[in-house]
């Protein structure tokens, strides 16, 4: 395995929703379905953003 870590893995643990990343990725590799994670979909996506505006909101204060 190599010591270079993936730059998707790299910003998902920068935004604190690297695991919910995890657990949708596990739940496909179960089921074969995405269809059927979409609680855990819906899980990752509230995460990114509830991310994307605390970062927003960052930028607006400046």
């Amino acid at each position: 395995m190599s010591d270079i870590e993936d730059p998707v893995e790299q910003m998902l643990k920068k935004t604190g929703c690297i695991n919910l990343h995890y657990k949708v990725q596990e739940c496909i590799a179960e089921t074969g379905d995405w269809r059927k994670c979409q609680d855990v979909v819906k899980d990752f996506k509230s995460c990114m953003q509830d991310y994307t505006q605390k970062q927003r909101q960052k930028y607006d204060q400046k």
